[in-house]
């Protein structure tokens, strides 16, 4: 149990269904789908499914623009997400008047393994090629010059949370989530412990993810991707429904601002949200292979104890909700033992899977909803599965007037974390 009070103030979303936080919304309610053909990748073989983040413009946001060049995909999803939500809580930075001294603001932020960029490194490899061999003898005299000095700056995962502290001059702690679809909620967690521990007042925390980029592509296997062969694009991916297939790959990033209660007095802020518990768990589990679903209830179990929360008192799930065959039984099946019959909503039926972007972008839709006092309805599940014994919203959101919520993201190696939040 967290033992002093950490309030949201801030949120900000880039995502496949909106790039800030009304279009976000209506497009959950509204049953729009981002999932669709990748237009910049071509294969002779079949269309390219997933979630693109459209009109990210990172020029707009990153001063000085040179800057840019250090930044792959997924940290400018982040840095963006990350400015929308400093935005949205009226914080100050890197004035000479912020709303927190520098030394108490900190960032941690969940990212994958950044994938390479293929045109970074062609030039230097294509010097190298003789014949049908890479001749690596060359590679120190002739491919380095052919190499920007400073590439790997753009692919360290850490630096997410750094290019945040040198632009909004966060000089407190700053940490980095890699726990794939876990990192957003566990870096949410982490966050609060810090402000917990009076080493902060006030976090950036999110998680970004690029699944769009063909390094995670080339390993399509090991996703469980959904064959283009099953319908359209945008029927895709189909959480908990009875001719679900597998999952669609997306891009995308989600901030949230957390505080002290007596930070966000002092400066004035009007909090929206609390962070009651939460838990992050494991399991032994074999890759690609069904796990027993352990974690997931242990998850659930002691973030609700974490929490001082009943089942009763919940406004809705907030769950994983992969669209996988046995992924989504698996948790169904936790999320009935543990809390009976309580609402269920997936976003991810709306844009797929971000990788480290999705557990933060997926929490959004439930803060918003907490205000609404509806629950956002779950795309693609028309044929609720027999196997999947949980309550989908469906259709229309549903309302609700509880105030807590608990979101929930596990991953195929047996990690699990679960979150509580409350309406303030």
């Amino acid at each position: 149990m967290l033992h002093k009070e950490i309030v949201i103030t801030g949120m900000g979303v880039l995502s496949p269904i909106g790039n800030d936080l009304e279009t976000y919304w209506n497009s959950l309610c509204e049953g729009r789908s981002g999932i669709g053909v990748v237009k910049t990748f071509e294969s002779e073989r079949a269309p390219l499914w997933g979630g693109v983040t459209p009109d990210v413009r990172a020029r707009d946001y990153v001063k000085p623009r040179k800057n840019i060049k250090n930044m792959s995909r997924d940290i400018q999803l982040g840095y963006i997400a990350a400015i929308h939500a400093l935005e949205h809580a009226e914080m100050t930075v890197n004035s000479e008047n912020p709303s927190v001294p520098p030394e108490r603001l900190g960032v941690v932020f969940g990212s994958d393994l950044i994938g390479l960029e293929l045109d970074e490194l062609v030039d230097a490899f294509r010097v190298c090629r003789v014949e049908d061999k890479i001749e690596f003898s060359r590679w120190g005299t002739e491919a380095l010059p052919k190499i920007f000095p400073l590439w790997m700056l753009k692919y360290l995962p850490n630096l997410v949370a750094g290019q945040m502290a040198i632009a909004f001059d966060a000089r407190g702690p700053n940490n980095t989530i890699t726990l794939r679809r876990c990192s957003g909620l566990a870096a949410v967690s982490e966050a609060a412990r810090t402000i917990e521990r009076g080493q902060a007042d006030a976090m950036i925390c999110g998680g970004t993810g690029n699944r769009m980029n063909p390094l995670f592509l080339a390993r399509s296997k090991t996703h469980n991707l959904v064959s283009t062969a099953n319908g359209n694009a945008a029927s895709h991916p189909r959480p908990y429904d009875a001719d679900r297939r597998g999952t669609v790959l997306s891009e995308g990033a989600a901030a949230l601002i957390i505080e002290s209660r007596e930070t966000a007095d002092a400066r004035g802020a009007k909090p929206f949200a609390r962070i009651l518990g939460f838990a992050s768990t494991f399991e032994s589990a074999v890759y690609q292979k069904p796990f027993s679903g352990r974690a997931i209830r242990q998850a659930i179990r002691q973030a609700m104890r974490d929490a001082n929360c009943e089942p009763e008192e919940l406004s809705h799930v907030n769950s994983d909700g992969l669209g996988g065959v046995w992924e989504d039984r698996v948790e169904a099946e936790a999320i009935r033992d543990e809390l009976g019959d309580v609402p269920v909503t997936s976003p991810k039926g709306n844009f797929g899977d971000s990788g480290s972007g999705s557990g933060t972008i997926e929490l959004i839709a439930s803060l918003i909803g907490l205000q609404k006092e509806l629950i956002p309805p779950t795309l693609n599940c028309d044929n609720i599965d027999k196997s999947c014994p949980i309550r989908i919203v469906r259709g229309l959101p549903q309302s609700c007037q509880k105030t807590k919520v608990l979101s929930l993201n596990h991953t195929r190696s047996g990690r699990s974390v679960a979150v509580v939040i409350e309406k303030t």
